[in-house]
């Protein structure tokens, strides 16, 4: 990643990335900006670390209130936030670890999707053989 890359886009950031950025950058705790959306704490930190997404009306308020455009939390592109100036020569090992934690990221959510549906057909299939 180069100081011109895009720090929030949708190849270097995930929605939960993008909302926690703007939430700091808001000065807001989870626990507040939770407050002011009307959902638990929980809930926005299951948004943040991409365990669920919000529905288009909380997605809308949550925009609002961080003052950053829908499409950019969604995928990165319009009004957000600018890029942070903490890539430089020094830290460029920091930009590689942090785009292999974001791959790993994925790809844990891409393993537990996966092992919910295995999980669902090994219930299925124990359910019809205790009926047969």
């Amino acid at each position: 990643m180069t100081e011109t890359a895009d720090w929030y886009g949708p190849d270097a950031a995930t929605f939960g990335d993008r909302v926690a950025a703007a939430r700091e950058i808001a000065g807001m705790t989870q626990a507040v900006l939770a407050k002011r959306l009307g959902v638990k704490q929980s809930t926005l930190r299951s948004w943040e670390d991409d365990v669920s997404e919000p529905r288009a009306n909380r997605l809308s308020m949550l925009a609002g209130l961080l003052n950053v455009s829908m499409m950019w939390l969604i995928n990165g592109e319009g009004e957000g936030l600018d890029n942070p100036d903490i890539i430089t020569p020094h830290n460029s090992d920091l930009s590689e670890i942090l785009t292999e934690i974001r791959g790993m990221r994925i790809e844990m959510q891409k393993r537990a999707e996966a092992m919910g549906r295995l999980e669902k057909r090994v219930r299925k299939m124990l359910e019809d053989a205790t009926y047969a």
